[in-house]
């Protein structure tokens, strides 16, 4: 009489077949399939074989666990297990190994996620030829005016990139010429092995994951497709740009290889220096010295602006140094936008090292004439010395 094979307890007495897959899972009979998933890679990273060696019960609950979500994953299965129940899988609805069981030689395909998370990448999933591998972006740094940052401006550069190959045209392959499928992994562009418990697949070392092998590499770019080449682009440099502004070029990074599609260039800016305005976003900023006459009776001071308008900053009598002063609409651009910033002029009272006798006199006949109200700022901090130290 042949011997009755035992189904893997988890236990407690309870056996692998005879238990809910959805209780397995940890998940009401409702879950949808991100549920589902959810809860089947929990379970199989805890009772994982390899996190849990020499354990019996860990093992069998991962091939309980297996075998739940091969039913449950798929809709078709899932609604006749809902329907019949354990019957209708045993009998032959799981589409799995024998008994529905995941044995050795089980799709573990998704899973592959998980054993790339505990393995690397060896264990990697999916299937099928690797898509081509695109270019590489790139990066070029230029450097514009302030000037230039006001209005933009339309420029050409010059990048040493690599280009799709002329003569091959970016294929690779000598001209007249083709590709052949890889014989090792028959176009798929991947392989597989049995490792122990596991099937562990990898990109195809013959072809790396295209599926195809050049026959005749070009003699040009020996079989890479591409080549170094210096590239001419035209630039368009828009108003209110600052410093790190990043403009991209779609397509005008490094060729991909063999005829792959190209990465992106990133052109960042930087603004120089000016001689004359500091730069806060939108806003300008100046510091704008004033003859302490000027600043005692007022007056005004013209500030030519970037745009070749002139800008006149009306001085009040008695101004002093450090206030700041604001014209509306006088800064940068608002970049891809309308309007433009302020004006910041900060005003620096600058006391005269040269004066002729008749000057000197007219000041010492002031100072003679002067009562402590005209500085009113002065006069108080002495007054506070005054009642500190009780002079």
């Amino acid at each position: 009489m042949p011997r009755a094979s035992v189904a893997p307890s988890f236990g407690d007495g309870t056996t692998m077949s005879a238990t809910d897959f959805y209780a397995q899972l940890g998940v009401d009979r409702g879950a949808d399939d991100a549920a589902l998933k959810s809860a089947y890679r929990k379970m199989a990273m805890k009772f994982h074989p390899d996190r849990n060696p020499d354990d019996a019960d860990a093992e069998a609950k991962f091939k309980a666990i297996n075998e739940a979500y091969d039913c449950l994953k798929d809709p078709q299965k899932r609604a006749a297990y809902d329907r019949f129940g354990h019957e209708a899988y045993q009998q032959g609805m799981s589409g799995g190994g024998p008994g529905g069981s995941a044995g050795p030689g089980a799709d573990f395909g998704d899973i592959g996620d998980i054993f790339e998370h505990i393995f690397g990448s060896a264990f990697g999933g999916g299937g099928g030829r690797q898509q081509a591998r695109r270019g590489a972006d790139m990066r070029f740094d230029m450097e514009v005016t302030l000037d230039e940052a006001f209005h933009g401006k339309d420029t050409q550069i010059e990048v040493e990139v690599s280009a799709a190959c002329d003569p091959c045209e970016g294929t690779g392959a000598e001209p007249g010429t083709g590709k052949r499928i890889c014989n090792l992994c028959g176009g798929q562009g991947r392989v597989r092995a049995q490792q122990g418990f596991f099937t562990v697949e990898r990109a195809c070392p013959t072809c790396h994951g295209t599926g195809q092998v050049i026959e005749s590499p070009c003699r040009s770019c020996r079989g890479e497709g591409r080549s170094d080449v210096v590239q001419k682009l035209d630039v368009t440099i828009p108003p209110g740009v600052d410093n790190g502004t990043r403009i991209r070029l779609s397509g005008k990074g490094e060729a991909g290889p063999m005829g792959a599609p190209p990465g992106d260039l990133y052109l960042f800016l930087h603004v120089r220096e000016h001689s004359v305005f500091a730069r806060e976003g939108t806003a300008l900023f100046t510091r704008v010295p004033i003859s302490f006459t000027t600043a005692a009776l007022g007056g005004s001071v013209d500030i030519p602006g970037l745009d070749g308008e002139v800008s006149t900053i009306e001085i009040s009598s008695g101004i002093q140094s450090g206030k700041q002063l604001r014209k509306r609409g006088a800064g940068m651009p608002v970049l891809q936008g309308r309007g433009r910033g302020d004006l910041v002029v900060e005003i620096a009272v600058e006391t005269p090292t040269k004066l002729s006798s008749k000057q000197k006199e007219i000041l010492r006949e002031f100072k003679e004439t002067e009562t402590g109200d005209e500085c009113p700022e002065s006069r108080g901090f002495f007054d506070k010395l005054k009642e500190a130290f009780g002079a």
